[in-house]
């Protein structure tokens, strides 16, 4: 029944926006669905990885406080335990917490998209909402941002977020060196009008693509390639009801908001910036960037988060003489010396020791004459004598032995124990054997508990992305902690494979993503390949970007099937099962990537099962998956047994760590040149037996 008094409801509602107007909500994405920072991110969440000695969630989350903000929404997929496990013992729960609540959110999702969207079934968020990265750093002042927001959404419903957005050198450090975002605005409106990537070492194009039309309806536009992408989004509501209706939105930027875009003219919907020019944010979003923010931490640059803030509880850093950061009860070797560091409490630096612009945890052993030039080193690691580590990450629990060099890039993980005497190449990513089938052995019961793997390829659990190229990696330069603003310098981080754009990740991410929605919601292929096939053409992909991006989604789903898609990681059925599953409902998707039927060069065959075999490099049961994969594709008849034979013949397929997934498959080959030879040997009795006639 309406009420009896409207002006009266009126009255009685405008309290209750006002208070849901001041309780500002945020959604934290801890899941950046992508692998990045493997092989850490096989055992622990990236958010609680360390920066300067602190979680990375911590500083997200004290951004979040002086943001004003009261109720916070974790969401997490992978490791999610240990991150609620953290939250739970942490000061953010207690009650002088500044939160009113601080919920884990716990998903499955494979893809931001069906993050947005599984929020947005939950219906959690009542109003505008914050939209972080769980890899925040920021000191800004986010009041100026909101308040031009919500201005903005009283003259319009239709002004659905503000991004905030950083002004930038183009030597900024922390700015990527391939690939990097342009943005168009419109200065009088402060609206975002286009949105591409630019850039990148191997040939990206430099130059925007503009509609004409925006050139004409407006003023004056900004073409700015200098703004770095804090992902700090300030959103209406209407965000998670477009990201619901519309499934093929998968990424932030890539998909929504170029998608938000291109579609003003249909929907009116706008997005507007915020573009920050006296105060610090930026995301860890890459191993290259994590090296230049702890620099921006340790060099004062988002000042008050430094470590002698002591922002969890127990730290007692202070800052002092030589530009070090040092908690209590560190015992230093009479000639040992620290310069421009920082280094956690109980840490023992041995005599002749020196250690330079670099970051040691709490409760390490550092022997006598090592040198640390530019390296991390986390929590309880032990550096045995006349050790040398340059620019490298040593995780929590390795043990480095005696006289050995690491070498720029190498990332050590956690627990990894190192023979004294070894050379840990460059770009190395060293892993335990034993616990989760890192090895390269074929049979895992050889491996020795002490024993590594060491490949330049990064191992995938079953549940992570298999995409090799998204793994970034480290390189050479100086470890200057000072920060140079204004001009270009060299990154001790090398720029990851996504900033090269090497084989279009852009389009892989985007296409693998689509391609495992389609295949997790049992979609006709014809759906699939239709969408596929958009993409390509709209990013002018080639083939083989093509065969890859199904490759990844066909191993990911059926890596799925075999561990199970819950949180509880229950499968339900073995490999040859969830193979024959995937490959018998959407063979026609590798028969539409594969176009030399009947010729006598099998090239994107071959390319397909060489793809594959990539994909089963370091996987637990590599090979057998290799195996059902090669026999299944044969007998549907999507690869011929020509195609397969060239592939096993092919030199690559036989080099380093591929030829070690191979041996199950030899029989099966043998089988196959077994019957060639018969077939053979039938035509030549046959072609006699007509002579004979």
């Amino acid at each position: 029944m309406p009420p009896k008094n409207p002006k009266a409801a009126k009255a009685k509602q405008k309290p209750q926006e006002e208070q849901r107007e001041e309780s500002l909500q945020a959604v934290i994405l801890t899941d950046s669905f992508e692998t990045r920072f493997t092989p850490f991110t096989l055992e622990r969440p990236r958010c609680l990885l360390p920066l300067a000695n602190t979680p990375l969630i911590e500083y997200t989350l004290e951004f979040l406080a002086n943001a004003g903000v009261q109720e916070v929404y974790v969401y997490c997929g992978s490791h999610a335990e240990q991150l609620e496990d953290y939250i739970h013992a942490s000061k953010w729960i207690s009650k002088s917490s500044p939160f009113r609540a601080l919920k884990v959110l716990k998903s499955t999702a494979t893809s931001v998209g069906e993050a947005m969207r599984n929020l947005d079934q939950l219906d959690v968020i009542t109003g505008d909402f914050l939209l972080v990265s769980g890899d925040v750093i920021s000191n800004m002042n986010l009041e100026p941002a909101l308040i031009k927001h919500r201005a903005r959404r009283e003259k319009s419903k239709d002004a659905i977020m503000t991004m905030v957005l950083s002004e930038a050198g183009v030597g900024h450090r922390t700015k990527s060196k391939g690939s990097r975002p342009a943005f168009v605005i419109d200065p009088a409106a402060e609206r975002c009008l286009h949105y591409e990537e630019m850039g990148g070492r191997r040939g990206g194009s430099r130059y925007v693509t503009l509609d004409p039309e925006l050139l004409t309806s407006h003023g004056e536009i900004e073409i700015r390639d200098d703004l770095i992408d804090c992902h700090i989004d300030i959103c209406a509501l209407d965000v998670l009801a477009q990201w619901s209706d519309n499934f093929d939105f998968q990424s932030l930027r890539k998909s929504f908001l170029r998608g938000v875009l291109k579609d003003y003219e249909t929907y009116g919907k706008t997005i507007h910036t915020y573009v920050l020019t006296d105060q610090y944010a930026a995301r860890v979003k890459s191993l290259r960037a994590y090296d230049a923010v702890s620099k921006d931490v340790c060099g004062r640059w988002a000042y008050p988060l430094c470590p002698d803030s002591n922002l969890v509880p127990g730290q007692s850093y202070r800052f002092g003489r030589g530009k070090v950061y040092q908690e209590n009860d560190v015992l230093l070797g009479r000639t040992a010396v620290v310069k421009r560091s920082v280094v956690g409490s109980g840490t023992s630096i041995g005599d002749g020791s020196t250690i330079n612009g670099s970051t040691v945890g709490r409760r390490c052993k550092i022997g006598n004459n090592v040198t640390i030039e530019g390296a991390y080193i986390w929590d309880n690691v032990t550096i045995e004598d006349g050790s040398i580590i340059r620019q490298a990450i040593i995780a929590n629990g390795a043990s480095i032995g005696k006289n050995c060099t690491i070498e720029r890039g190498a990332l050590i993980s956690f627990a990894v124990q190192i023979p004294e005497n070894t050379k840990i190449l460059a770009e190395s990513k060293i892993t335990r054997d034993e616990e989760r089938g890192y090895s390269n052995n074929s049979d895992a019961e050889d491996s020795d508990a002490s024993s590594v793997a060491s490949s330049r390829l990064i191992n995938q659990n079953p549940s992570a992305s298999s995409s090799v190229s998204s793994i970034s990696t480290l390189a050479s330069s100086d470890a200057d902690l000072e920060p140079n603003r204004d001009t270009s310098r060299r990154s001790s981080f090398r720029s990851d494979p996504s900033d090269d754009a090497a084989e279009n990740r852009d389009f892989h991410l985007e296409a693998t993503g689509s391609i495992l929605d389609g295949l997790q919601k049992s979609d006709p292929a014809d759906t699939i390949m239709l969408e596929l096939n958009g993409y390509r053409m709209s990013t002018n992909a080639s083939q083989h970007e093509v065969r890859k991006a199904v490759v990844a989604a066909f191993m990911k789903r059926i890596s799925n099937l075999i561990v199970g898609d819950n949180a509880s990681g229950a499968g339900t059925m073995n490999i040859g099962a969830a193979v024959k599953d995937v490959f018998t409902r959407y063979k026609s998707l590798v028969g539409r990537t594969t176009f030399d039927k009947g010729a006598d060069e099998k090239v994107d065959q071959v390319d397909f099962l060489m793809l594959v075999q990539k994909e089963c490099v370091g996987r637990p049961s590599g090979d057998r998956l290799l195996l059902f994969v090669a026999k299944e594709a044969c007998d549907l008849e999507v690869i011929e047994e020509d195609g397969v034979l060239q592939w096993w013949d092919d030199e690559r397929s036989r080099e380093g760590e591929m030829g070690n997934v191979r041996g199950l498959t030899a029989t099966f080959i043998t089988f196959l040149k077994e019957a060639e030879e018969d077939d053979e040997s039938e035509e030549d009795e046959d072609e006699s037996d007509e002579n004979d006639d």
